[in-house]
C-alpha cells in the first residue's frame, strides 16, 4: 500500500497538477500579477521535487516512512491553506468563479483529502521500528 500511495501522490503531483494549473487559469493567467504567476511557478516545481524524492526514498532507497513524511509535506499544508482560506481570501474557485465539483466539493480537495488518507492509512499500518527518518 505505501509505494502505492506515494505513486499515486507522484502521478497527481509531477503530472496531474502540473497538467492543470500550466494554463491561462493559473500560471499563465494574464490577470495575476508576476509574483503570483512566480509563486505558482516554485509551488509546482517544489511540489514536483518533493514527489520525486519521495519515489527515490521509497522505490530506491527502501525509505518508506520518510517518503510517506515527505509526501504529507506536500497535502497538509495544502489542506491547512484550504480550511483557513478565509483568513487571507482564498478560494478553490477560477477568476471566473467556476470549480469543477465532485458530490458537491471541488475536485482538487477531494483528491488530496483521498491521496492524504491513503497516506496516512499507509503511514498508521506500518509495523517496523521507524528507523528510517
Amino acid at each position: 500500500m505505501t509505494k502505492t500511495s506515494i505513486a499515486l501522490h507522484a502521478i497527481i503531483f509531477i503530472i496531474l497538477v502540473p497538467f492543470l494549473e500550466i494554463s491561462d487559469t493559473h500560471l499563465l493567467n494574464p490577470d495575476w500579477p508576476a509574483l503570483a504567476r512566480l509563486h505558482e511557478a516554485w509551488q509546482l516545481l517544489t511540489n514536483a521535487s518533493l514527489s520525486a524524492l519521495a519515489l527515490l526514498l521509497v522505490w530506491r532507497w527502501n525509505r518508506p516512512i520518510t517518503a510517506l513524511v515527505v509526501c504529507l509535506t506536500v497535502t497538509v499544508p495544502f489542506l491547512a491553506a484550504w480550511a483557513i482560506q478565509s483568513i487571507f481570501g482564498g478560494s478553490m474557485k477560477h477568476s471566473d468563479g467556476t470549480e469543477i465539483a465532485v458530490f458537491g466539493m471541488n475536485a482538487g480537495v477531494l483528491i488530496v483529502l483521498l491521496i492524504t488518507a491513503a497516506l496516512l492509512a499507509s503511514l498508521a499500518t506500518r509495523t517496523e521500528v521507524p528507523h528510517d527518518l
